[in-house]
């Protein structure tokens, strides 16, 4: 995996890549990717935080990688107002190998785009600089929406923190939940966030007289079997329906509906890796009730069957299994 660095790269995002990766383990501790950060040229380059990162190795990183990720750079440059790729760059680019997964991080996704790999495709960038980038890139599927986009080869992401959940993301995807989710637990960070980027746009804050649901997901999450009800969710928070579906929205970013499909989802996915229930089983205490029902949210989020998914993403004796490879987009609203 190498990571490149731009001249005006955020640092943050800089080193998000090798803390996520270098977390991710095998059952014996051994790694699991080979994390190499490397510059167009092999040159020191500028950070916006007012100091230089030296780096060990150049553009023949690229061509040797299996994933290329770009973290944000404070200075696109021309490519910010549509321009292409600034020679050095091009050059770097030229060496990736066909197949190359590709990664952006932030606004990186305007490298990408310029480079014409977005083109025709879903993906997502930082909310703030969302209708800049549509302008420029039209041809480009935006979603602001969302935490990040997956693509199969090509993955994007929003700003700064949405980098940390697209790289576990690719970990799930590469090595399993169980893997990713160690990853996690080492850097101190959820393993997956619900919502999207909806929640932190900016907007009026809300009257500090209303009450908010944060205590009414919590409750909800230990009766994930029950079939619940939007009635008896806002009847928890002692709110009318209306109001409570309008704050639900407001501090999650997404309905209550979604939200709790979104949170049945995730016990599924984490039942159907780590343990052999039947399917019906899995569904039950996932709370969807059927394994019917089961297939038909899972066919329409993640574009398989749970059998399948299974197949693809359960971890036994195998260190790693392949990613589905199908868009996915996370977060909903």
């Amino acid at each position: 995996m190498a990571v490149l660095a731009l001249d005006g790269v955020v640092s943050f995002e800089l080193g998000i890549p090798s803390r996520i990766f270098d977390s991710a383990r095998g059952p014996e501790g051994e790694a699991l990717y080979d994390v190499t950060v490397c510059t167009v040229d092999g040159e020191p380059v500028r950070t916006e935080a007012g100091f230089s990162v030296a780096v060990e190795h150049g553009p023949e990183a690229l061509a040797a990688a299996d994933t290329v990720v770009v973290p944000p750079t404070h200075d696109l440059g021309a490519i910010a107002s549509g321009g292409p790729l600034p020679e050095p760059l091009a050059r770097a680019f030229e060496r990736i190998r066909p197949g190359t997964r590709m990664v952006s991080i932030c606004t990186a996704s305007y490298v990408l785009a310029a480079a014409g790999l977005l083109d025709g495709r879903p993906a997502t960038t930082h909310w703030c600089d969302a209708d800049a980038f549509q302008r420029t890139f039209p041809s480009v599927r935006l979603d602001p929406g969302v935490l990040f986009v997956d693509d199969g080869d090509v993955l994007t992401s929003a700003g700064a923190a949405a980098g940390i959940d697209l790289c576990l993301h690719i970990v799930r995807r590469d090595h399993g939940s169980a893997v990713a989710n160690r990853a996690a637990r080492h850097c101190v960070v959820p393993p997956y966030r619900d919502g999207g980027q909806a929640q932190y746009i900016e907007r009026p804050v809300p009257e500090p007289t209303l009450a908010g649901t944060a205590g009414t997901r919590a409750w909800a999450l230990e009766r994930l079997q029950e079939p619940l009800s939007l009635g008896e969710l806002a009847a928890h928070a002692r709110m009318s329906l209306r109001t409570f579906t309008r704050r639900f929205r407001e501090e999650v970013g997404m309905t209550p509906g979604q939200w709790l499909t979104a949170q049945r989802l995730e016990v599924a996915r984490q039942l159907l890796e780590s343990s052999d229930l039947p399917v019906d089983l899995v569904a039950h205490r996932a709370g969807f009730g059927t394994a019917n029902s089961l297939r038909q949210h899972m066919r329409s989020v993640l574009g398989v069957s749970p059998v399948t998914y299974r197949r693809t993403f359960k971890v036994a004796d195998r260190v790693a299994v392949s990613g589905a490879g199908q868009a996915l987009t996370v977060s909903t609203s």
